[in-house]
């Protein structure tokens, strides 16, 4: 139920901010080739716990505050007892509630603020889930993740993006500790 009151709101969301974006004279819309952008994320943890992580996605502004996503995920990941390949997909979602924070207030950073909603489906050894060493088999784990993030222009056509996210999945076994802290790079 939660999950489907989050999608909602979040659709909901989406509608508004596209009905802001009228304007006096109709603005031409950017060629495909210039409304693409690519990008994804490199994660690393050593320790106790290793996980390496390559999530590249391709993306689609779809209008000039909403932009789309999805992309195959890569983690390798080693605990204590076990280690194990994961893969996967995900999709998102960017709202942009602020484009450019600079224009709101004078202070230099020509930064935005957006809302982020991620479905995310792995498949993943049942030992590193149930904690049980020796548990046989894989599983498919979804999970999905909502959260604010800031865009910061790195370029003219670059950007460095910064999400918080919770993962609100109702399953047995639990991937995520909450929050997930993303930092991701697009072109």
């Amino acid at each position: 139920m939660k999950k489907k009151l989050l999608i909602s709101a979040f659709l909901v969301l989406s509608i508004f901010a596209a009905g802001q974006e009228s304007s006096s004279k109709p603005a031409e819309r950017p060629p495909v080739r210039e409304r693409l952008f690519y990008g994804g994320s490199f994660g690393l943890q050593f320790g106790t716990i290793t996980n390496i992580e390559v999530s590249p996605v391709v993306g689609f502004w779809v209008l000039p505050r909403i932009a789309v996503a999805a992309g195959p995920s890569f983690q390798w990941y080693k605990n204590p007892y076990e280690s194990t390949i994961i893969y996967g997909g995900r999709t998102f979602m960017d709202l942009y509630l602020i484009q450019d924070l600079n224009n709101i207030i004078p202070i230099g950073l020509n930064m935005g603020i957006y809302a982020h909603g991620e479905y995310e489906g792995l498949s993943i050894e049942k030992a590193i889930l149930s904690g049980i060493p020796g548990d046989e088999g894989r599983l498919f784990y979804d999970a999905f993740l909502v959260g604010p993030g800031i865009s910061q222009m790195t370029g003219r056509r670059s950007s460095m993006n910064i999400s918080v996210l919770w993962c609100f999945t109702s399953e047995v076994y639990d991937f995520y500790s909450n929050p997930v802290f993303r930092f991701e790079f697009y072109f």
